[in-house]
């Protein structure tokens, strides 16, 4: 079967007439329902999985939500069953490995091991090349067989651990890759030359599960019960062990202390944080160089997050610790990750599996006393088979974050925030249109912004290395607040470019400051930044730097999260000059502003394909799917949309089809 995708303007508009034939096939799955184990005899159950598409940057669609683990990579729908969580789980696993680590390599077929003088070594060899491990063992009295903790950087000191009973496994994860890696010059690129750009966590995820194949083929000599293993570490090992422990099903247990900005916490989440670890300054080391083009507000095109990589660790089990008196660690942005994750275990009936404890006032990695009963319930239970442990722990102190703000949207489809109740927060509402705007900026008509206008700088203006000063460049916005507190600065911007999603901004006297990404698909809200203000009377004042973004309404609040929609009226209303700089229609100099119908993707599909299209004003848009005889299939669109880039999506599930790519052009 041949399909040709049709996109139409309503006839107001001149304008051109893309069609689009396209390859699809259409792949279904089928998976038998099972039990959730507590843990697995192998590395990944799901290796014969089918790999997810991985687009390019330019390719993958903005969600600025949390996404949802349910959802299938492909966009074809959402699976909460168990039976398909374990593909689910490959393909967040594929898409870390492309985005965010590299590929973690899979078990060789050359491995040794011995056990000798209270010492596992363990021996690799890939390519000719031999690489060693070494981890000097402690076990407690009796014959075993031991449950035991592998061990980055301890949690509780060795004497406890030993004496409830557990073996200790130290992972000197140096023998792999150094810390501060020196790309190319590190044990492990001696057997993958090819992987030099890999990033530590894929390397040393790779190093655990190496040391348990070494348990493994000395189960003989040494008294490991490997159904009941751990892994233990804090801050940047904290990281490392929960990569290692969602990247291999034979870890019974993960523990994961302080694991910060890569780690438990979310990349989205943290963007919207001040002074944290954000995708943009972590480590280079840690990561590939190629994660950073996610950097700033691009993060929202990673097709995952931390709160999948969490929950790539279920079924079996995982306890997170924070610590918030180090706002480095971004722990606010830890809970709501959490919280997501925590989700998938309470689907599958299991919450008791996944807990997570936030407490302040110690030192960074040092386990306090309030803590310590909370790890050992995890360890009793998960270890030692204790049924009757509580591990229904979700110790935190944010009672004023909201993090179903940020997975509302799951099972929906349509990857937007909600408009929640904004209560009694302190907080004004301009029109952009209708403050002191300067003659650099252009005033527009469109149906879908508030108040039916918006502003925008004119073509050609830019001013990238400095703020301009004189009047016409400026738009103010006086205000007064009434309490003394943080105020968050809120945008409703139209932007779907990353090469002119930038103002200057400042507030009253102060300098001005770059702000940037907050490229969207159509009329959106953004953060735009926040400050911590006094009572009583401020200004703020935007600045052109590129031209292209829109502004259409700006929100300065007390209440944390962004608007919806149009928002609350503003305080003043105006009726624009439409004499000078208002233009009903289309502005002269933006004649020249295109139709544009890209590729669709996945192509070839699995399920569902997402067309995206491409429009340079507000308009209608009729995109619907023929047969190449003709015959509408249906109609994907059907409304009105802003300027800018959008995306829909085709369930091709109808029928096993496939046609060959062609663009027609068809001029009106």
């Amino acid at each position: 079967m041949q399909i040709l995708t049709e996109m139409r303007t309503k006839p107001r508009m001149k304008t051109g007439i893309l069609m689009l034939i396209v390859i699809m096939y259409v792949v279904l799955n089928a998976f038998a329902q099972e039990v959730p184990p507590f843990v697995y005899d192998v590395e990944n159950t799901g290796t014969d999985c089918t790999k997810p598409p991985l687009p390019t940057i330019d390719e993958l669609p903005v969600i600025e939500p949390l996404p949802d683990p349910f959802e299938w990579s492909d966009g074809s729908g959402r699976d909460t069953t168990f039976a398909s969580w374990e593909h689910r789980r490959n393909e967040i696993k594929a898409e870390l490995e492309n985005y965010e680590i590299g590929p973690k390599p899979d078990r060789p077929d050359t491995i040794n091991a011995s056990y000798a003088n209270d010492t596992l070594t363990v021996n690799i060899t890939v390519n000719g090349e031999t690489l060693t491990m070494t981890s000097a063992i402690t076990l407690p009295e009796g014959a075993g067989p031991f449950p035991a903790m592998i061990i980055i950087t301890p949690i509780l000191p060795n004497d406890s651990i030993i004496s409830r009973g557990l073996a200790t496994i130290p992972y000197d994860f140096s023998q792999v890759m150094a810390w501060q890696q020196v790309r190319g010059s590190e044990p492990i690129n001696r057997l993958y030359p090819d992987l030099t750009y890999m990033g530590a966590y894929s390397a040393w995820s790779w190093g655990v599960s190496r040391l348990i194949d070494g348990l493994e083929l000395v189960s003989g000599d040494l008294p490991i019960d490997l159904e009941h293993l751990a892994i233990t570490g804090c801050s940047f090992a904290g990281k490392m062990s929960l990569f290692a422990g969602a990247f291999d099903e034979r870890i019974a247990l993960t523990i994961a202390q302080e694991s910060g900005g890569g780690g438990a916490a979310a990349w989205r989440v943290s963007e919207t944080l001040e002074g944290v670890e954000t995708l943009g300054n972590t480590s280079h080391v840690w990561f590939m160089e190629s994660m950073f083009q996610f950097a700033g507000k691009n993060v929202s095109k990673l097709p995952e997050d931390h709160h999948e990589l969490m929950a790539m660790v279920a079924p079996r089990a995982l306890f997170v610790l924070g610590n918030p008196s180090y706002v480095w660690l971004a722990d606010e942005s830890g809970y709501v990750s959490c919280v997501a994750a925590k989700r998938v275990w309470e689907n599958f009936g299991i919450p008791d599996r996944m807990g997570y404890s936030i407490v302040g006032d110690h030192d960074h990695c040092m386990l306090p006393e309030v803590e310590r009963p909370e790890v050992l319930a995890f360890v009793d239970k998960f270890l030692l088979g204790d049924t009757l442990a509580n591990t229904d722990i979700t110790t935190n102190p944010y009672d004023y974050v909201i993090p179903e703000y940020w997975t509302a949207w799951w099972g929906t489809g349509v990857p937007e925030f909600p408009n929640l109740d904004r209560g009694n927060s302190d907080e004004v509402w301009f029109e952009a249109e209708c403050a002191t705007v300067g003659a650099a900026w252009n005033v527009r008509l469109d149906t879908l912004a508030s108040n039916g206008a918006y502003v925008w700088p004119k073509p050609g203006l830019n001013s990238t290395s400095e703020a301009p000063t004189d009047t016409g460049a400026l738009i103010t916005f006086p205000f007064t607040v009434h309490t003394d507190t943080t105020f968050y600065l809120f945008g409703r911007v139209n932007c779907p470019t990353i090469n002119t999603d930038t103002y200057w901004l400042k507030l009253d006297d102060g300098n001005f400051s770059r702000i940037y990404g907050f490229r969207s698909d159509g009329w959106n809200w953004k953060e735009l930044t926040n400050f911590n203000l006094t009572a009583g009377e401020h200004t703020v004042t935007f600045a052109y730097r590129t031209e292209g973004i829109k502004l259409d309404k700006i929100c300065i609040s007390s209440f944390r999260y962004p608007p919806g929609e149009k928002g609350e009226p503003a305080e003043f209303v105006c009726i624009p000059d439409t004499t000078t700089r208002f233009y009903s229609g289309i502005d002269v100099r933006d004649a020249s502003g295109t139709y544009n119908l890209g590729q669709n993707y996945p192509n070839p599909l699995n399920k569902i394909t997402t067309i995206a299209f491409e429009i340079p004003r507000s308009t209608y848009i009729s995109l619907k799917v023929y047969s190449v005889l003709g015959e509408e299939i249906t109609e994907l669109a059907g409304k009105e949309y802003s300027a800018g880039r959008h995306t829909v999506k085709f369930d091709a599930r109808t029928d096993n089809f496939s046609a060959s790519r062609k663009m027609i052009i068809q001029n009106e």
